[in-house]
């Protein structure tokens, strides 16, 4: 994809949108229907990989598929209304617009509920792209050209590196500081009320040509 600006790249939950309340209430409904025993808080303090995988320890193998499917038929009545954006959210989007770029959303949530929280927040974002996770995401990232992927788990940071991008991590998700360096994030906000000021540092370098990665 082409672009006359720079690119950037943000994850969804806990970097952009606090999912917790709704991921909450959807698994507790799901625990009601269907009798499993889920470690809610625990879930949703590990907040990050595909529901599938975070429901592995919970159900067989051939009850997962159905598992998920209701749980995302049940998600756009129960979830998308208390999910909120994290603090400087939008500041971030409009700085990004601000230096003439543009903004995809790369995330592993099912998209057509990614596209239900981006509408309803009304993020001036240009894509959403969703089901990807981890190294996955570094083909989107290529795709669209995005220099640099804003996210909260170091599974973000796999990302990011193998797509070439300058990665960015945000404290507001469920992994620390020092996992995220150790993955090799290049710079650590607490939130996203301090990406306008590292993006204008940032373009300041003048460090926003796309790079192909491996």
């Amino acid at each position: 994809m082409s672009t006359t600006g720079p690119v950037v790249g943000f994850d969804l939950d806990m970097t952009l949108i606090d999912t917790r309340p709704g991921f909450a209430a959807c698994l507790r409904v799901l625990a009601e229907e269907t009798g499993l025993a889920f470690d809610v808080d625990g879930m949703v303090e590990a907040l990050g990989p595909p529901l599938d995988l975070m429901l592995r320890p919970y159900a067989e193998a051939d009850e997962i598929p159905g598992l998920v499917d209701r749980f995302r038929a049940m998600y756009p009545e129960i979830a998308v209304a208390p999910t909120l954006a994290l603090p400087g959210t939008h500041e971030a989007i409009a700085a990004v617009r601000a230096g003439g770029g543009s903004v995809v959303v790369v995330t592993g949530k099912f998209t057509p509920n990614a596209l239900l929280h981006t509408e309803a927040l009304s993020f001036d974002v240009d894509h959403v792209v969703g089901e990807v996770w981890g190294v996955g995401k570094a083909e989107v990232l290529r795709e669209h050209g995005a220099t640099v992927y804003v996210g909260d788990h170091v599974h973000d940071v796999e990302g990011a590196l193998a797509a070439g991008a300058t990665s960015v991590s945000v404290l507001t998700g469920g992994c620390t500081e020092a996992e995220l360096r150790e993955a090799g994030t290049h710079h650590v906000l607490r939130d996203l009320t301090e990406f306008p000021g590292w993006w204008s540092g940032h373009l300041a370098t003048g460090a926003t040509a796309f790079a192909p990665g491996p």
